[in-house]
């Protein structure tokens, strides 16, 4: 009778039913007795007390209270109620009193932001036209043909110039001939094309699948597939951006690969360092259209790991960003304040770590000169010489590189191609592990920790190759979600000594800067995502320290761990929380949001399956698990080993034809390796989930559907998705995947975890680095549900939507917000923030927030 809805009950059974109330010193005002009824609705609790904690007493989680929350919303006659206000006023009464003292307004970090110009109105937008989307694909697919056809023409050609060499000494020249022109041409061209197309970038707006929008896409697809981006933390990046237009001071250091787009806009003042991970891309999408503005970082401004800078916002002079914080569009950071969270607001914090070093312009420029002769001296002429010892030394695959007889059709050949695939897949692994081993060990004899060296010298190129080749994407997709990705952290470097193995120790994505100042205590889990922030830089210095993670902690989801975190052992780290840096050790508590703030470590939910946590049941379930992982792992190298198979088919193919189709042929295969790509793995994720469909779940970790769930993140990728940014070729690919995808929606970068518990509607916008992800693990447990966003909706630029979470029509989710899980938005909503809450009643209620 307790979850019946008191107004359906009559009028002798309402007092029974009604919540029973402490009636002690202080009688319950109006507020609370609503309050009370709404929770013990939302709770199926039969006694609410005014003073009963929620999480304590109640037994509540974040996910029963998320619910309270859209009911509070719902009544005129409260004020709205967000989660944040939850976790700081855990009880009804303590609740109701922070009600009836606030006053509606906006969040306090942007209630009364410095702007650098006068709020904006946005003009209304106007339908998508059907025939625009239509055409803007058929451009997008032109060209790609076309370059697929200039990569075909560039390759051929150039391999065949250089096999016409006198002898070893002049291929090699010729190699290295061929790298510097191809080099100046393909660095060249997106610059060139910039200046064609655009000319300057202005702050304007434009339709997306527009006209305007064909220019924007090429222009910006161009630009960040230029090969300089591989330089990124060097000054020749910096000279990169100059050349497109941006306004770049001396001294300056980027570390972030998300490269700016609408360059024209970008300033950025002498000896300012932004850190990796970083959105400053002075360009948004927003309702169905491409919204451009200003990004100014003054002289000797900090920006942190895992930011994002709106468009239209400012960092004065010696300013701070700190990590995981977010400025809004129209926020300006006074020159020498130092400002934290998302959105953010003033901090106390110092976020500045290394000492400033000797590193002058000759350092600087000696550096990028020894970068390109190194690209051009070795890495052209390794990769060049490498396919003809592989010719020569492999008849098999020489004959069928070479034109010449038909031998497509006979059966040995594949049967040859499958060993000599085998060998260089499966070699090429071993000799991965071998490298990661030993070359960053004898490397790291140069780097001493928690001394500044200076940039761009021998330390600094020491460094640089630890994080190259200790950061390996592959290897630790291989090795996640299983016992042996903790052994595969201990072979690179990480101090694991004092480990408890889970089963489920790390995910599939965690990097750092360097393995061997990188420490995790014992039972502690992290969902996926880390980053170990164990590297500081300055303008001209960087120094590495270490970084520790306390034992019996929880991470969630992309968390970015800086070397002073101030956290210690028993905690739970929410999803994008921000590690304080400051104050006390926190142990024994929770922490979540931007800037953080302590809610509980665990609740009764939570401890549904600590029974299977330890003892006999533990090492059997987790001998089982491994069994089960293993077989995940064989299926992923399986999967790629065909893969790797079928595409050098393709490409002995185009060699087969090259005789009578000529450079035709090898600009085919160039297409048929992407349709192939992008329908094989499709098949291998339909076929992961025709006999275990994903669906909403409340599991341990030891369970086999959860296991089958890690299956599904493993053996399918996703990496080829990043090619139809942008295009209306992702809808389909997402369709094709599973996902309930409404007409003409525009996804700039958006990943879903969870492609057949995903629900879009039509004309949606989804910018770059936004996550709709339909799960969580938190500690031993694991959970998932689906996800609904309405028509027309909005996600910024990193934002996160959790598990069991409904965005109705028109909503907007402003840049870097976490939708926590269970949250309901109102049609037409404007939300932001970390953990996400109401920012205005209505988007156009004050401009939207532009």
């Amino acid at each position: 009778m307790a979850g019946k809805p008191v107004e359906a009950l009559p009028m002798d059974l309402k007092e029974i039913a009604l919540p029973r109330i402490d009636r002690g010193a202080d009688p319950p005002t109006d507020t609370e007795q609503i309050l009370t009824e709404l929770l013990a609705d939302v709770a199926g609790a039969s006694e609410v007390r005014p003073d009963s904690h929620f999480f304590h007493e109640l037994g509540a989680d974040s996910l029963v209270m998320a619910h309270f929350c859209a009911k509070v919303r719902k009544r005129a006659d409260l004020p709205s109620v967000s989660m944040k206000d939850v976790y700081r006023h855990p009880t009804i009464r303590a609740l109701a009193t922070a009600l009836a003292d606030s006053t509606p307004s906006p969040p306090a970090a942007a209630q009364t932001p410095q702007t650098t110009q006068e709020p904006q109105v946005p003009e209304p937008t106007a339908p998508t036209r059907r025939s625009h989307y239509v055409l803007c694909g058929v451009f997008q697919l032109l060209c790609f043909l076309g370059y697929a056809y200039l990569i075909a023409v560039v390759a051929v050609q150039g391999y065949e110039w250089i096999s016409a060499g006198a002898g070893l000494f002049d291929a090699y020249l010729r190699a290295v001939v061929f790298g510097a022109v191809t080099l100046v041409v393909l660095c060249g061209l997106p610059i060139l094309v910039k200046w064609v197309l655009v000319g300057r970038w202005k702050p304007v707006r434009f339709e997306v699948w527009g006209p305007a929008y064909i220019r924007f896409w090429l222009v910006k697809t161009l630009v960040r597939s230029n090969p300089l981006v591989l330089f990124v933390g060097s000054p020749l990046y910096s000279l990169y951006l100059r050349a497109l237009g941006a306004r770049i001071g001396r001294g300056v250091t980027i570390f972030s690969r998300n490269l700016p787009v609408c360059t024209d806009l970008l300033t950025i003042g002498d000896d300012t360092v932004v850190r990796k991970d970083s959105f400053l891309s002075c360009y948004r999408a927003h309702d169905r259209m491409i919204q451009t503005g200003s990004v100014t970082l003054g002289k000797n401004v900090y920006v942190s790991e895992a930011t994002v800078i709106d468009i239209d916002t400012s960092l004065g002079d010696s300013s701070q960003l700190g990590h995981a914080s977010t400025l809004y569009r129209e926020q300006a950071v006074p020159a020498g304040e130092r400002w934290h969270g998302s959105p953010a607001q003033p901090t106390d914090v110092d976020f500045r770590v290394a000492a400033p070093a000797s590193c002058g312009l000759l350092r600087r420029t000696t550096h990028g000169v020894l970068q390109l002769a190194t690209l051009l001296l070795f890495y052209v002429p390794l990769v060049i010489g490498g396919v003809d010892i592989l010719l020569a030394g492999m008849p098999q695959l020489a004959v069928a590189l070479e034109p010449g007889p038909a031998v497509l059709t006979s059966w040995v050949f594949y049967v040859d191609m499958l060993g000599v695939t085998a060998v260089v897949f499966f070699g090429g692994i071993l000799v991965g592990l071998l490298v990661v081993a030993t070359v960053p060990r004898l490397l790291s004899k140069f780097v001493t920790p928690d001394r500044a060296h200076p940039l761009y010298g021998v330390a600094h190129a020491a460094h640089r190759v630890i994080v190259v080749l200790t950061n390996r994407r592959f290897m630790t997709r291989l090795f996640g979600d299983s016992v042996a990705i903790v052994h595969y952290l201990r072979w690179v470097g990480w101090d694991l000594s004092t480990f408890e193995q889970t089963g489920s120790n790390f995910g599939t994505m965690v990097k750092h800067e360097t393995p061997f100042l990188s420490s995790v205590g014992s039972g502690t889990m992290i969902a996926d995502g880390l980053s170990m922030m164990n590297a500081e830089y300055s303008s001209t210095s960087f120094q590495v320290s270490r970084t520790s993670i306390g034992a019996h902690n929880f991470l969630g989801n992309r968390i970015a761990y800086p070397s002073r975190g101030r956290t210690g052992d028993n905690c739970l780290l929410a999803t994008k929380v921000a590690i304080p840096v400051d104050g006390e050790i926190r142990e024994g508590v929770g922490l979540l949001g931007s800037p953080s703030f302590e809610i509980p470590r665990s609740v009764a939910r939570d401890a549904t399956f600590d029974d299977l946590t330890s003892g006999d049941a533990l090492r059997t379930l987790l001998r089982a698990k491994t069994r089960h992982n293993a077989g995940t792992i064989a299926r992923f190298l399986l999967m790629g080993w065909f893969y790797f198979f079928v595409v050098t088919v393709l490409f002995s193919a185009a060699a087969e034809l090259y005789a009578s189709l000529g450079i035709s042929a090898v600009a085919l295969a160039n297409v048929f390796v992407l349709l192939f790509t992008t329908l094989y793995y499709v098949f291998v994720e339909r076929v992961t989930t025709a006999f275990n469909p994903l669906g909403a779940l409340f599991c341990s970790i030891y369970d086999r559907r959860f296991w089958r769930r890690e299956r599904y993140w493993k053996v399918p990728s996703e990496n080829y998705l990043r090619i139809f940014n942008g295009t209306p070729f992702k809808n389909i690919v997402w369709r094709l995947l599973g996902v309930r995808i409404g007409r003409m929606v525009f996804d700039d970068g958006c990943s879903l975890t969870e492609r057949a518990m995903a629900t879009i509607g039509d004309e949606c916008t989804l910018n770059s680095g936004s996550a709709v992800q339909c799960h969580s693990q938190e500690d031993g447990t694991f959970k998932s549900d689906f996800i609904s966003i309405g028509s027309g909706c909005t996600l910024g630029v990193g934002a996160f939507v959790h598990y069991g979470v409904t965005i109705g029509d028109g909503a907007l989710l402003e840049a870097d917000s976490f939708l926590m899980k269970g949250e309901t938005v109102p049609d037409g909503a404007r939300w932001g923030g970390n953990p996400a809450r109401p920012l205005d009643e209505k988007r156009g209620a004050t401009g939207g927030g532009f």
